[in-house]
């Protein structure tokens, strides 16, 4: 039965309650020495127990998108996501609902193999925009997480949609993919390991390019991540800034990495967002963060303000003077960190601009030369 399935949270109610009703009945039918009677009753209590904390984990897994199957929850990746050939054959998408699609995605420069979820904008559909390219913002989840998170927990297709319809946010492609296929590593290419920098940077980006009228140029695509997903989006357009322009951090993990993940104080020192900025690559960043938030401190994110040497742009880090490490938290500074997001995110791409349905900052629609049937933006979506 499946982590995630339905048939299994009712299943483990049922139990809870079963247990409970059990525990009521027989307590004083127990019979035998009293020191049988207390272990029979204290198995019965630990019952009741068990079964309310499975309910409640089940519930919080499901609502949190915590993880996505059993091997997942006990830290073993399938056997399928490391592959040893080169990329899958043709791509398939499947509807999932909500205008987002899904698939199951094998990257052939990293033999990586995870779930990608993507949500095209309204527009994206609209006779208007046809002919339109538009901007990428590839949102990375925490760890342990699933690409759901972003949807379930940060109801980035409901909220950020909002944002668009108001203005707030040019319309924008959605790529949610998995950040750990082959394990977590902060994002790193391991040698002799998971390629995960590879499988996001160049193996994911790519296949957005290839299948849907996405912007190829790094002005076009941005990140965002919570937590770890956040660390990877402040360093990985550091590290790729051919492919990233900005990067937008919620609550990253602390910049100088991670040494149960990482081990390997050399290759944690090559991944460091701070020694990163330092090296002046053209992209913007911002941190976004709770005073009270222990796992991502104010320090980090101004240790990565001062190291930076232009042209790398690190705006004033965003603090919540209260809220922890949560969803609530960084869904309350949506309107700002993706209002900042905005104004370094290039505008969707077109022959001509709509008059009436025409969205996000002044000047948010740019005139181009309409697609051609070669062109990289005339993929089958």
């Amino acid at each position: 039965m499946s982590l995630t399935s339905d048939c299994l949270f009712y299943v483990m109610i049922a139990a809870a309650a079963a247990a409970v009703l059990t525990t009521l009945a027989a307590w004083n039918s127990v019979r035998g020495p009293r020191w049988t009677r207390l272990l029979t009753r204290l198995f019965m209590i630990g019952m009741c127990q068990a079964t309310a904390v499975a309910v409640l984990g089940l519930w919080v897994n499901d609502n949190f998108a915590l993880y996505s199957s059993w091997n997942d929850m006990l830290g073993e990746p399938p056997a399928a996501d490391m592959q040893t050939g080169a990329g899958s054959g043709p791509v398939t998408f499947q509807d999932v609902g909500d205008q987002v699609v899904s698939t199951e995605y094998t990257g052939p420069r990293s033999h990586l193999r995870g779930k990608v979820l993507v949500w095209t904008p309204p527009q994206y559909d609209q006779p208007e925009y046809r002919g339109y390219r538009f901007p990428v913002i590839m949102l990375l989840h925490g760890v342990p997480g699933t690409p759901g998170a972003w949807i379930k927990g940060g109801h980035a297709t409901t909220e950020l949609a909002d944002m668009m319809r108001k203005g707030q946010l040019a319309p924008a492609i959605l790529v949610i993919p998995r950040v750990d296929p082959g394990g977590n590593t902060d994002c790193a290419n391991i040698p002799r390991g998971p390629q995960t920098a590879t499988w996001l940077a160049q193996d994911v980006r790519a296949l957005v390019i290839t299948h849907f009228r996405a912007i190829a140029e790094p002005s076009g695509w941005a990140m965002a991540g919570d937590s770890t997903g956040g660390y990877c989006a402040i360093s990985l357009p550091l590290r790729y800034p051919a492919a990233f322009a900005t990067g937008l951090g919620f609550s990253p993990d602390d910049f100088h990495g991670d040494p149960d993940v990482v081990p390997s104080r050399t290759l944690r020192r090559l991944n460091d967002p701070i020694r990163l900025a330092a090296n002046g690559p053209r992209v913007a960043l911002l941190v976004a963060t709770s005073r009270r938030d222990r796992f991502s401190t104010l320090a980090n994110a101004q240790a990565l303000a001062a190291a930076a040497k232009a042209p790398t742009q690190v705006a004033p880090a965003l603090i919540a003077d209260d809220g922890g490490h949560n969803w609530g938290t960084w869904r309350a500074m949506y309107p700002k960190a993706f209002s900042w997001l905005n104004t370094h995110l290039s505008p969707p791409e077109g022959p001509s601009a709509p008059t009436a349905l025409a969205v996000g900052r002044p000047g948010s629609i740019r005139s181009l030369p309409t697609c051609q049937p070669a062109d990289r933006c005339s993929g089958p979506r």
